[in-house]
C-alpha cells in the first residue's frame, strides 16, 4: 500500500497545489515534497533485508491486454526512489529567492515529475512503467520550454525529438516482448525475465531498450540533446534533469535489459563500455575547454554519468554496487554544483568564468559550500564520490585493465576542470562584477548546508545506502547469471 501512496500522493499534492494562491504555492510543494520524503523514509526503515520486492501492490487494470496497475520496490528501486524525494524538496527550496512566473504551475509541474519518476522506478507492469516514463518528460518538457532561458525553444524542441524517437524504440521493445509471453499475454516484469529468447532476438530487443535508455542518460553519441537543454532550462529544470532523470536510463538499463537480455549485454559489453569511456575522455575535454560555467557542469555531469554506465555493463557485483551509490551521489553533487551556478549568475548576471573572481571575499560561506560539494564531485576520500567511483573503478578494473585505466581518467579530468573552475570565480581579486557579491543566506544556506553535509555524511558513513542494495544487486546478477548459464547449455546443444 505504500508504494501506491508514494505514486499517488504527488499527484494529489500537484492538484492542490494549482489551487494555491500565487505566494503560497512554493510553501505548499515544499511542504508536500517533504510529506513524500518522511513516506520513503518510513518505506525504508519498513524494507527487509531480502533482495526481493516488497510493498507490493497489484491491481487488474486492462485484463484483457494483460495490463495491471502492479507496483513493488526492491532495494535498487527504494533507492531511486529515495533520491528523487531527497532532492525534490531541494529544487523546489532552490527556488524560494527567485521570482517565478505563474508559480503554482511551476511548482505543480515539478510535483508531477517526481510523480512519473517513482512510477518509472516503481513500476512492475512494462505498459506501467512506459506511461511513468513518458509522464516524467511532459512537465519538464513544459518548465524548460516556458521558463527557461535564450534558445529554450530550439533546446526544448530538440530535447523532445530526442525522447520521442527514443521512446518510440523502447515501445516497441515492449510490445514485442509481450508478443513473446506465453498464454495470455502480459506485461509483468517477472514474464519477461522468465522469457528464453534467442541470441537474435535478445539483440535486437537490447537495442530497443538500449537506445531509449542511452538518450535520457545521456551517452555518447546520444547526448548532444543535454548540454543545449541544460543551458536553456532554468535552473530548477536543470537540477531535475541532471540530478534525477537521467538516472532513468540507468535504471531502466538494470531493471529492464540486464535480466531480460543478458547474453546481448555479455557480447556487446565491450561496445558500450568502449562508447562510455569515450563520452568520458571526450565530455571531460570540453569541459576543460568550456567558458560558460552551466555548460561546464554539464559536460561534467556526461563524463560521471559515463563512468557509471562502463560499470553497468561489467555485470561486476561491486560495480553495480558502485553505480547505484553513485547514482545517488551523482545527484547530490550536480544539484548542489548546478545551485551554485545560479546563485554566481544570479548576483553577478553572467556565466562566464573569466568575468568573475574573488568571491571568497565577499562569500566566504558560499565558498566554503562549494569547494565541499567540488571535492565530492572529483571524489576526494572521505567525501561521498570516492565511495561510488572506487566500486565503480574497483569493478571495471577486474573486467579490463585497459578500461579501468581509461574510466580513471574522469578523476584526473575533473579534478583539472573543477579547481580551475573554483579557482577562476572565487579566488583572485574582486572586479567590478564581483566586489558587490552577496554571500549566501536564508533558503540558500539550507540547500546547500544540507548538500554539504550529505557529501560529508556519506562520505564517512556509507554502510546504509550499501546494505540498502546489496541483496538485491546480488539477487539480480544471480539471475543474469543464471540465464547466461542456461543460454550456453541451450546453444551448446544446438551445436551440429
Amino acid at each position: 500500500m505504500i508504494t501506491v501512496i508514494l505514486l499517488l500522493f504527488p499527484v494529489l499534492a500537484c492538484l492542490l497545489t494549482l489551487a494555491f494562491p500565487p505566494a503560497k504555492a512554493k510553501y505548499a510543494a515544499l511542504t508536500f515534497s517533504v510529506v513524500e520524503l518522511l513516506l520513503v523514509g518510513y518505506a525504508w526503515i519498513n524494507a527487509l533485508p531480502t533482495g526481493e520486492y516488497q510493498f507490493l501492490a497489484d491491481i487488474p487494470w486492462v485484463s484483457s491486454l494483460g495490463i495491471s496497475f502492479k507496483l513493488g520496490m526492491d532495494g535498487i528501486s527504494l533507492m531511486m526512489v529515495l533520491l528523487t524525494a531527497l532532492l525534490v524538496p531541494l529544487v523546489v527550496l532552490s527556488t524560494f529567492q527567485r521570482e517565478i512566473r505563474k508559480p503554482a504551475i511551476f511548482y505543480a509541474l515539478i510535483l508531477f515529475m517526481q510523480a512519473g519518476l517513482t512510477g518509472v522506478f516503481v513500476a512492475l507492469d512494462a505498459f506501467l512503467f512506459y506511461i511513468a516514463w513518458e509522464a516524467a518528460l511532459i512537465p519538464i518538457y513544459f518548465i524548460a520550454a516556458l521558463w527557461g532561458g535564450e534558445n529554450r525553444v530550439k533546446a526544448t524542441f530538440k530535447f523532445l525529438i530526442y525522447t520521442i524517437a527514443g521512446s518510440f524504440f523502447m515501445l516497441v521493445g515492449i510490445i514485442y516482448l509481450y508478443l513473446q509471453t506465453p498464454g495470455s499475454h502480459t506485461f509483468d516484469i517477472t514474464a519477461f525475465y522468465a522469457l528464453n529468447l534467442d541470441y537474435q532476438q535478445q539483440v535486437w530487443v537490447f537495442f530497443a531498450f538500449f537506445i531509449a535508455f542511452a538518450i535520457k542518460m545521456p551517452l555518447f553519441p546520444f547526448h548532444t540533446w543535454q548540454p543545449d537543454t541544460y543551458a536553456a532550462a532554468p535552473t530548477a529544470g536543470t537540477m531535475l534533469l541532471a540530478a534525477i532523470m537521467l538516472k532513468m536510463g540507468i535504471y531502466g538499463v538494470i531493471r529492464w535489459i540486464l535480466p531480460v537480455v543478458p547474453a546481448a549485454v555479455f557480447n556487446w559489453a565491450d561496445v558500450i563500455i568502449t562508447l562510455a569511456v569515450t563520452g568520458i575522455i571526450y565530455a571531460s575535454v570540453i569541459a576543460f575547454r568550456q567558458k560558460d560555467i552551466k555548460r561546464l557542469i554539464a559536460y561534467s555531469s556526461i563524463a560521471h554519468v559515463g563512468l557509471i554506465a562502463a560499470g553497468l555493463f561489467t555485470l561486476n557485483e561491486q560495480a553495480m554496487q558502485g553505480a547505484m551509490i553513485q547514482m545517488l551521489n551523482h545527484g547530490i553533487n550536480v544539484l548542489g554544483l548546478f545551485f551554485i551556478v545560479d546563485i554566481v549568475f544570479n548576483r553577478t548576471g553572467t556565466y562566464d568564468r573569466a568575468a568573475l573572481g574573488g568571491i571568497v571575499h565577499q562569500a566566504p560561506v558560499l565558498a566554503v559550500c562549494f569547494m565541499i560539494v567540488l571535492l565530492g564531485s572529483v571524489a576526494l576520500p572521505l567525501t561521498n564520490g570516492f565511495v561510488g567511483e572506487f566500486l565503480l573503478l574497483s569493478g571495471i578494473f577486474s573486467y579490463s585493465v585497459l578500461f579501468a585505466v581509461l574510466a580513471g581518467l574522469t578523476v584526473i579530468f575533473s579534478s583539472v576542470y573543477m579547481f580551475r573552475l573554483y579557482k577562476d570565480s572565487m579566488l583572485g581579486i574582486s572586479n567590478d562584477i564581483t566586489s558587490g557579491f552577496r554571500d549566501i543566506r536564508g533558503s540558500e544556506r539550507i540547500v546547500l548546508f544540507v548538500v554539504a553535509g550529505l557529501v560529508i555524511l556519506i562520505g564517512v558513513y556509507p554502510a546504509p545506502l550499501l546494505s540498502l542494495t546489496e541483496h538485491s544487486v546480488s539477487l539480480l546478477l544471480d539471475q543474469v547469471n543464471a540465464k547466461l548459464v542456461n543460454f550456453q547449455m541451450l546453444s551448446d546443444n544446438l551445436l551440429p
